[in-house]
């Protein structure tokens, strides 16, 4: 079964990002590297995974990021 993530993260000024993705570790990889450079991620440096939470179906990640 495929897994899906909603995680933030956030930058050493705690500038804060939510994302959701179904491949955790290449998505922070991306992020940390700045594989992006344009991206919201790289100007404002964020690369501190703070948080996760691990869901079955995609549909259900919605109600994870409305905290």
């Amino acid at each position: 079964m495929k897994q899906y993530y909603v995680y933030l993260m956030s930058s050493f000024r705690q500038t804060l990002y939510v994302g959701v993705t179904n491949d955790l570790h290449r998505r922070v990889y991306q992020h940390k590297t700045k594989a992006h450079p344009d991206s919201f991620t790289a100007r404002y440096n964020i690369n501190r995974l703070v948080y996760y939470e691990t869901f079955n179906n995609i549909n259900d990640t919605a109600f994870g990021m409305t905290w």
